[in-house]
C-alpha cells in the first residue's frame, strides 16, 4: 500500500557549486538565487508541499549556512527541514562528493524509501503517480524509480532507453542513437539498494587508494538499470534547471509570467463536461471511465476548450475520482485515465484530482484513500492547490461543472459559476435557488456565452 505522502521523506541535493554560473554564486550558492522576491527553491518548494510532503533532508555542501540560515528547521513554512551537509562528518575535510558520494554520505539519515530531487531544478509533475509507481515498481523487485521525458536531443543531451513500457538503460557515458528520452531529475529510492552499492563503491575507491567516495549518483543508476532494477515513469512536462546564466534568465522569464502576473482560468468538471459517461458492466450502471481507452471526448469539447485559451484563460480540470477508494479500479488506471485526457486536449494546464471517498469499500487496495477530506467537491481544496501554484485572478475566473458540487465549489471558492446540463429543481434546491451565472446545455454553448 501506498503510504501517505506526508509521511514521505524528501531528500533535496543542494550542494553543487554551479561553476558554470561564475560570479553570480561566488557568495549565493544555487537553490538561493534570486528570482522575483525569493529563492529559486521556493517554488519547487511550493509544488512539493502541494503535493503532500512534510518531512525534508536537505543534503548541503558549498555555502550551507546561506541555506540552513534562509529555510531553518522548515516552520514558517510548515513543514520539517533537517540538514546533513556534503563532506564534513567523514574527518576527510570539506571536499564535495559529487551527488552520489553525498548521497551515501546521507545514508544514516535516510528512510528506507524516500523521493530525491535537485535543489536547482524546477520540476512540475504528479508527485502522487511518482510515489504510487515506484511502490508499485517494488512488488516486481524495482528498487528505485526515475522519471523520464521524451527528449529527443531538446533539453540536454538523452541518455536513457525506454521501450516497450520498461526502462531498458541508464548510461550518461555511453550514449546511442536508442536514446530518446533524459532522466527528469525526480527520482525514488530504496536505501538498502543505495547502500548495496555504495558499499561496492567505497571498495572500489579503497583498492585504487582513492581519498573518499566522490562519484557520481548516477553510476548507481546505470548499474540499477542493467540489472533491471531501474524502473521508469514517463512525464509531460518540461524542466526548468538553473545551471547555465542563460537557463536561469529563462526560468526567470518563465516565473514572472507564470507567478507574477494575475490570469484567468477555466476550472473544468471532468465527467460529463469533457468526456462521455461510460457504462460499467460490473455495476450495470453509467460511471465514470475506469480505464484509459474508456475515455472519449463529448462532442465539440476541443473546440470549446481551444476557444477558452484562446480567451487567455488557463484551463484546470477539478474532478473527483472515488473509483479506487471504492474497489472498483486501481488508482494506477486512474492515472491513466487522467493522462490521455491531457493528450487528447493539450491545452489543459493540470488536472488536480480528489481520490478520496469518506466511506470508500473494503475491495479498495489503497485504504489510505478512504477518508474525509477538504479536496472533494463541494470543498475547494483543488482550487487552492491551482491557487498556490499559479496566480489565479478569481474575480474573472469561472468554475463549470454538471452538479450542483461544481457550483458549491466554484461559489465558495470566490468564481463565477457555469451550470451544463437542464437545471431542475432538486438541483436548484440543493443551492438554496440561487441560480449560478450561466446556464448552458454544454460546455460549448457556456463559451459562447462568455465570448
Amino acid at each position: 500500500m501506498m503510504p501517505l505522502m506526508k509521511d514521505i521523506q524528501v531528500v533535496v541535493m543542494m550542494g553543487g557549486m554551479g561553476t558554470r554560473l561564475g560570479e553570480m554564486v561566488a557568495t549565493c550558492p544555487k537553490p538561493m538565487l534570486p528570482v522575483g522576491d525569493r529563492p529559486f527553491f521556493e517554488y519547487e518548494l511550493t509544488l512539493l508541499k502541494c503535493a503532500g510532503f512534510e518531512r525534508f533532508l536537505f543534503c548541503t555542501g558549498y555555502l550551507s549556512s546561506e541555506i540552513e540560515d534562509h529555510f531553518g528547521d522548515g516552520s514558517k513554512y510548515g513543514i520539517k527541514i533537517s540538514y546533513v551537509r556534503d563532506g564534513e562528518n567523514d574527518g576527510k575535510g570539506k571536499a564535495l562528493l559529487g551527488t552520489g558520494g553525498a548521497l551515501i554520505h546521507a545514508l544514516p539519515y535516510l528512510d528506507e524509501d524516500f523521493l530525491l530531487v535537485y535543489a536547482d531544478s524546477f520540476m512540475d509533475i504528479d508527485y502522487k503517480e511518482v510515489v504510487y509507481r515506484y511502490f508499485e515498481a517494488r512488488e516486481e523487485g524495482a528498487s528505485s524509480l526515475m522519471s523520464l521525458l521524451h527528449n529527443d536531443g531538446r533539453y540536454d543531451t538523452s541518455n536513457v532507453v525506454y521501450k516497450d513500457g520498461r526502462l531498458k538503460l541508464y548510461d550518461k557515458k555511453n550514449l546511442s542513437s536508442e536514446m530518446e528520452y533524459i532522466d527528469y531529475g525526480v527520482n525514488m529510492f530504496s536505501r538498502s539498494a543505495l547502500a548495496e552499492y555504495g558499499e561496492k563503491i567505497s571498495a572500489f575507491h579503497e583498492e585504487e587508494g582513492s581519498d573518499g567516495i566522490k562519484f557520481d549518483l548516477s553510476d548507481i543508476q546505470h548499474e540499477l538499470s542493467v540489472h533491471g532494477r531501474l524502473a521508469g515513469l514517463i512525464v509531460d512536462r518540461r524542466f526548468y534547471e538553473i545551471g547555465r546564466p542563460e537557463s536561469y534568465r529563462e526560468f526567470i522569464s518563465y516565473a514572472e509570467e507564470r507567478f507574477d502576473k494575475p490570469k484567468k482560468a477555466a476550472f473544468l468538471d471532468r465527467d460529463g463536461v469533457l468526456n462521455e459517461i461510460v457504462y460499467n458492466e460490473d455495476t450495470e450502471l453509467l460511471d465514470s471511465p475506469m480505464k484509459d481507452e474508456e475515455l472519449k471526448l463529448l462532442p465539440g469539447v476541443t473546440d470549446a476548450v481551444s476557444k477558452l485559451k484562446a480567451l487567455g484563460y488557463c484551463i484546470f480540470v477539478v474532478t473527483n475520482q472515488p473509483a479506487a477508494a471504492k474497489g472498483k479500479t486501481s488508482l494506477g488506471n486512474l492515472f491513466d485515465v487522467n493522462k490521455r485526457l491531457k493528450a487528447l486536449i493539450p491545452e489543459i494546464d493540470e488536472v488536480f484530482v480528489c481520490f478520496h471517498h469518506p466511506k470508500g469499500d473494503s475491495r479498495c487496495r489503497e485504504k489510505n484513500l478512504i477518508k474525509k477530506c477538504g479536496c472533494r467537491k463541494p470543498e475547494t481544496g483543488l482550487i487552492e492547490e491551482a491557487c498556490l501554484k499559479y496566480r489565479i485572478d478569481r474575480e474573472r475566473s469561472f468554475m463549470a461543472g454538471d452538479s450542483y458540487t461544481d457550483i458549491q465549489c466554484g461559489r465558495a471558492a470566490g468564481l463565477k459559476t457555469v451550470f451544463l446540463g437542464d437545471l431542475k429543481c432538486d438541483v436548484c434546491a440543493r443551492l438554496e435557488y440561487n441560480k449560478p451565472d450561466i446556464i448552458a446545455p454544454s460546455l460549448a454553448k457556456a463559451v459562447g456565452e462568455l465570448t
